[in-house]
């Protein structure tokens, strides 16, 4: 089957790459934005340059492409820049989502079609609402999150209107090793290794630490992306979420539990979101019905894997 994934060399999508590499026979196409794409060893990918944006240039890839399924993973995803740019997020991540929906029906293309949302699209709920399931109200509280409830919906709409096989899922806040230190654990991870390294002072600085989320291993949610491509029903949304809801606190806590010496935390003002969910955590019953899914890798393990990249990062130095 030939797959084209968006977003190939971003944190989820180079996960992705690897884990199809290795549990499929499939043949990958991966776009790449706005960088060159990077060499590719695997003779089963290559990775091409494309601007989601350009109608014409998305169906002249899909027209050549002839994708059998496509994972539309590329999206502007860092909360804060959303605040600081909010068209340009909400432009990015609608008009690349249509152009690709909309060479679908121009070329009469039917692939099965991964629609990647967010569980920042549920916002705030009552404390009798969670874990939230995928009935839950949709109630976005930032431009990111509403930039997703409209690919979410989006994808339902032409699933409705064009009968195109789109599956949706709402992926809670996902972790792991590759990811880019705007998000939580890698900044605190990277502030640690570089204090460790003597190249900051023995203070880490931080945002809110009361909300609690809903992490999973990036390398679990790749699975579930793969189970939901092959398994999901079309027309369907999944929660892809490990239904344990934990503090921004308790991040920092593991981390610091694991720091070579002492380290002091100061709060910055500057660091708070205006508007931040206080609790938000979901429930995958759907996705674990239909296709089997569940999480596997301890979230202890997913902190110590982190820390550990961030020290070589700033040293060079492997850990044993």
């Amino acid at each position: 089957m030939r797959v084209l994934i968006t977003g190939a060399s971003g944190f989820v999508g180079a996960h992705l790459r690897r884990y199809l590499l290795r549990q499929t026979t499939w043949e990958l196409v991966g776009t790449v934005y706005p960088e060159p794409p990077p060499a590719t060893a695997d003779p089963r990918e290559r990775l091409i340059a494309l601007d989601l944006r350009d109608q014409a240039a998305v169906q002249t890839t899909l027209l050549e492409v002839q994708p059998e399924a496509v994972i539309h993973l590329a999206a502007q995803s860092h909360v804060p820049t959303a605040y600081a740019d909010p068209w340009a997020t909400l432009e990015n991540n609608i008009r690349g989502q249509l152009n690709l929906l909309e060479a679908c029906v121009r070329l009469q293309l039917s692939p099965r079609f991964l629609v990647i949302g967010s569980g920042e699209e549920y916002g705030r709920a009552a404390p009798e609402a969670l874990p939230l399931r995928e009935e839950q109200p949709l109630r976005p509280e930032n431009p990111y999150s509403v930039s997703k409830v409209a690919q979410d919906v989006l994808g339902y709409q032409y699933f409705i209107s064009y009968g195109l096989p789109v599956v949706r899922v709402r992926p809670f806040n996902h972790v792991g090793p590759g990811q880019s230190p705007r998000f939580v654990l890698p900044a605190f991870a990277s502030q640690i290794a570089r204090i460790e390294a003597g190249q900051q002072e023995p203070v880490l600085r931080v945002g809110n630490l009361t909300p609690a989320r809903d992490f999973t291993d990036v390398r679990d949610v790749v699975r579930a992306y793969h189970l939901a491509l092959t398994q999901g029903r079309p027309g369907e949304v999944y929660n892809v979420a490990s239904g344990v809801p934990r503090t921004i606190q308790s991040l920092l806590d593991a981390l610091l539990a694991l720091a070579r010496l002492p380290i002091r935390v100061e709060v910055d003002p500057e660091r708070y979101r205006p508007a931040d969910v206080p609790l938000i955590y979901g429930s995958a019953e759907a996705l674990r019905r239909d296709t089997g899914w569940e999480p596997q890798l301890p979230f202890e393990q997913t902190v110590c894997e982190v820390l550990a990249e961030w020290r070589e990062q700033v040293t060079g130095i492997r850990s044993p």
